[in-house]
């Protein structure tokens, strides 16, 4: 059986690209994330509040590792201005081995700015 990568996929939809765009590039700057995908715009419908919502939203693939995901989801709960923000992480099985390396080394703590 293959070792887990302990790359995470993280999803969050945002309610618009400036949003989106101020996340992604944050997290990334805060390595964080090795990259974060803007998609968009994506149609949502979803329950909130007892009422059956549509919205026009921004989604975001942001790829990290378990170690950091509890920073990741503090700063996007902190930049997100939803007041209940969809912050999912599926947990990556398998993939190219040197893209997953390369998330692994993108997002450790102890990684120097100038590398």
């Amino acid at each position: 059986m293959d070792e887990p990568s302990g790359v995470l996929l993280v999803l969050t939809n945002c309610p618009d690209e400036a949003s989106a765009t101020r996340i992604r590039q944050e997290v990334v700057n805060a390595r964080l994330a090795a990259c974060a995908n803007q998609l968009g715009p994506v149609r949502s419908t979803y329950r909130w509040q007892g009422a059956i919502e549509e919205a026009s939203e921004v989604a975001l693939l942001i790829k990290t590792t378990r170690e950091r995901y509890s920073e990741l989801e503090a700063l996007i709960r902190r930049l997100h201005p939803y007041a209940l923000p969809e912050i999912v992480a599926i947990p990556v099985e398998r993939g190219c081995p040197d893209y997953l390396a390369w998330v692994r080394m993108e997002t450790r703590a102890d990684t120097d700015e100038n590398e």
